[in-house]
């Protein structure tokens, strides 16, 4: 989700040329499938497709690729380190850590609210990107 909500805030704030966003699996449950259905209707009622998108992992190479990696939670934070031999750049982050109310992104496989796991990414992507702005 936090990927397209964040193509969104960025598309609406005329921003698309600067930034390249992609998101990438920790685990491999999911890989090569489509986004999550219960996933994929929250977001087509606040009118943002992910359509096309399949689940891809992380690869170590992808800490070199990108400028940011944002997880959602603390397992998310632990393999990405794994995965990536570290975190000697500082690059990996929660994305709550950018709000003022910093911690894990709730999380709908566990608990099926997809719309508190809607209003935590939101938050989230509204203010990595104000910070990535400033």
């Amino acid at each position: 989700m936090a990927e397209f909500v964040m193509k969104h805030l960025v598309e609406e704030a005329h921003l698309s040329e600067y930034y390249y966003i992609e998101s990438a699996a920790t685990s491999t449950e999911e890989i090569g499938n489509e986004v999550y259905p219960p996933a994929r209707r929250k977001l087509a009622e606040h009118g943002i497709s992910c359509k096309g998108k399949t689940a891809r992992q992380l690869r170590s190479d992808d800490y070199g690729r990108f400028d940011l990696l944002v997880g959602m939670d603390d397992w998310n934070l632990r393999n990405m380190r794994r995965m990536c031999g570290g975190d000697p750049e500082g690059k990996i982050s929660k994305l709550l850590d950018f709000t003022s109310r910093p911690g894990d992104v709730a999380d709908p496989w566990y608990t099926g609210n997809f719309d508190a796991t809607w209003r935590d990414v939101l938050e989230g992507c509204k203010a990595l990107l104000s910070q990535l702005e400033e």
